[in-house]
């Protein structure tokens, strides 16, 4: 069984063919095309294939993650929405919560405010309204009022529509019917509704996810079509699935209802990725450390099981989403992240990016500012020969006017500057990870790092150093860990229900009941995904709180019968993850039930456990002796480094640092005082502080 993985990123595409049958592997860069993404797409796929002699019919299935959701919000070049909600609550997704963003800032920035997603003026009321606690009809749907709003935000230019109403988590009878009337008066539109994307209770959030699913909407659903096509043009008879933010993936179909599903969908392979790899090398505590071109996405494993948000942190740039998502971090420092002098004297790095055009001054593109790239080279630290295994030189001498033009502005010497803009961009990075480890209770001190992603072998290691942690775990093919995530998952579908029960009044019977009706729900699903059964696996879960708090916390639910006595262990199961979460518990206090979820998850083909190639001795690999700079205890030092080829280094013999090693798709830097070792499923693991 033949299948690719391709993962769009801001500066390269990133492409994996493996047969799952015989664990054959080739890999494969392009740059990224962001005018359209799907060409660039294309062009990886058929030079792939060429490479590897497979003919684009015989590949079996396409997995992809994909970027046009996530850079659509990010960019604000969404589609033009309209929203139709109850009469009074035009407002919602101006006002938000009383909390504020940062708490003591007079001039925060609040995007659902600076940046709606939906202009006031394409915000249209209509009567009607349920009430809970049963979603009981109050006041009747204003039919002609919807026809009315759908008419005006026809004439508007809205493309896009997102139908809201109060309590339609309860009872979605007048939100469909409105979708019913919206799409007789304005067939060409994209419409959703609320209880359809999220159907839970918090109005602001529940608006606001369905108006980003309405928002991307048209973009996604295009791109999917297109890449459908393209993929057909080529020859290839395949599935095709799309990497979904909750870590499964989803059909085209699934992705088209609901878009919101991508908004993290690249991000999610590659935290998927960097725990495959670490399973590989029997590690379970792990930070995977994904550095692109524009970006670095830091995640979390906690012995195998990834982390995952809540509805207090779950968002994207800014805006609150209620969506399943596997918990990543992402700021804006990667390979061309730029380094400047900003208004008040200060010495940055990113978040802007020169992305993948220009790019950096190093690639010959015209790019014309100091980016981390350009830094590198200078410290020797890259080949200017061998990027991206020779397919693409590096211009040194244009990557040194530029580092020399900011060093004048600084006043500092050509590698001082360098190397700074290396330190700085590692302490945000190191940063960013505490915000994910220590300050939410978890010492990183007993945890790998996964460096991955084009630049997270070149950063990884000083990064570790920051942060205490030993060790360092580099893939067989760093630069496609994601692409290589994408092979590593399954179908995967969420469903929810609102109960607010308490424990001392449970209706064990309504919580058994609804269980079942979702689970029949995503059954209909993979059965129309051709997803046997007898084959699907069923993860019940809760959100439970305290009754007077204002968030919950995840807890398993029982997967045979729901029963008191199983209930009854849901409560201590609460009870010990507050206690993990706040360091107390109040076994006193009545528990709430929240939300009841189910996810459902349909087997796919996985990619096989691998293998370190044969390889050779360290004479063997060894190419040449390089001036590479580090900062030392003195100050910044130049060392005689060893280049290896990493292909031909010896499985389970340890070498210490300095060293640079040089692939395709990255290059790694083990940094003096630190020892590699090839893993003999292929990783490197570099131990800091254990050089002799």
């Amino acid at each position: 069984m033949k299948a690719i993985g391709v993962d769009v990123g801001g500066t390269f595409t990133d492409l994996i063919y493996c047969d799952l049958s015989t664990g054959a592997l080739g890999i494969h860069k392009v740059s990224t095309t962001p005018d359209d993404p799907s060409r660039g797409v294309m062009e990886g796929i058929t030079a792939l294939c060429a490479m590897n002699g497979v003919a684009p019919g015989d590949i079996e299935h396409v997995f992809h993650g994909t970027t046009t959701a996530t850079n659509a919000v990010l960019e604000g070049k969404g589609a033009r929405t309209g929203m139709i909600t109850n009469e009074g609550f035009r407002d919602i997704l101006h006002i938000g919560r009383h909390q504020r963003v940062e708490h003591y800032s007079i001039m925060q920035e609040l995007p659902w405010q600076n940046r709606p997603l939906i202009q006031r003026r394409h915000r249209k009321t209509v009567g009607g309204r349920l009430i809970p606690p049963t979603g009981a009809e109050l006041v009747p749907l204003d039919e002609e009022g919807v026809v009315q709003a759908a008419e005006e935000l026809k004439a508007a230019g809205v493309e896009s529509v997102a139908i809201c109403f109060l309590f339609s988590y309860l009872n979605p009878a007048h939100e469909l019917r409105a979708k019913e009337i919206v799409e007789a008066v304005m067939p060409d539109a994209f419409v959703t509704t609320s209880s359809f994307i999220s159907p839970q209770f918090r109005e602001f959030e529940r608006f606001t996810t369905a108006a980003l699913a309405a928002f991307v909407g048209p973009k996604v659903d295009r791109y999917i079509a297109g890449l459908g096509q393209a993929l057909q043009d080529i020859g290839v008879k395949g599935d095709l699935r799309v990497m979904a933010s909750n870590g499964g993936v989803a059909t085209p179909r699934m992705v088209t209802e609901k878009p919101a599903l991508t908004l993290l969908s690249g991000l999610a392979a590659g935290v998927l990725g960097g725990g495959w790899i670490g399973a590989q090398c029997d590690r379970s505590r792990l930070i995977t450390f994904d550095i692109g071109g524009t970006s670095a996405d830091i995640g979390i494993v906690v012995d195998g099981v990834f982390a995952e948000t809540d509805a207090r942190s779950t968002s994207i740039a800014g805006f609150p989403l209620l969506m399943p998502m596997l918990d990543i971090h992402t700021i804006g420092a990667g390979g061309g992240s730029i380094a400047h002098v900003d208004r008040g004297g200060a010495f940055r790095v990113g978040p802007q990016s020169a992305g993948a055009v220009p790019g950096p001054a190093a690639y010959g593109r015209g790019g014309t500012e100091p980016t981390v790239t350009d830094a590198n080279l200078v410290l020797g630290r890259l080949d200017p020969g061998d990027f991206l295994g020779g397919d693409m030189g590096l211009d040194v001498e244009a990557s040194r006017a530029v580092i020399g033009e900011l060093a004048k502005t600084l006043g500092l010497g050509l590698l001082e500057t360098a190397e700074g803009v290396l330190t700085i961009l590692n302490a945000n990075m190191a940063n960013a990870i505490r915000s994910r480890t220590v300050q939410k209770g978890i010492d990183p001190r007993g945890f790998a790092l996964v460096a991955m992603g084009g630049a997270g072998p070149l950063h990884g290691a000083d990064v570790a150093a920051m942060l205490q942690v030993p060790e360092v775990i580099v893939p067989p093919y760093p630069g496609i860990t994601s692409a290589m995530g994408l092979l590593t998952t399954d179908l995967k579908y969420d469903a929810i229900r609102t109960q607010f029960q308490v424990s001392v009044s449970l209706d064990v019977a309504r919580v058994a009941g609804d269980c079942a009706e979702m689970e029949a729900e995503l059954a209909a699903r993979f059965a129309d995904d051709g997803v046997p059964a007898a084959d699907v696996e069923y993860l019940r879960s809760g959100d439970l709180r305290y009754v007077g708090q204002g968030y919950e916390l995840k807890v398993p639910l029982p997967s045979g019968p729901i029963d008191a006595a199983g209930m009854a262990q849901v409560w201590e199961d609460f009870h010990a993850a507050h206690a993990a979460e706040y360091g107390h518990a109040f076994r006193e206090s009545q528990i709430e039930l929240v939300n009841v979820r189910v996810t459902g998850r349909g087997p796919l083909p996985k990619l096989a456990a691998m293998t370190a190639p044969a390889g050779g001795s360290l004479e063997a690999a060894l190419v040449r002796q390089s001036d590479c700079v580090f900062r030392g205890t003195g100050g910044l030092e130049t060392h005689k480094t060893p280049v290896y080829r990493r292909d031909q280094l010896p499985v389970d013999t340890p070498f210490d640092g300095p060293a640079i090693l040089l692939q395709k798709d990255s290059t790694t830097v083990v940094p003096p005082l630190a020892r590699a070792v090839v893993h003999p499923s292929g990783s490197i693991i570099i131990t800091l502080g254990a050089a002799a």
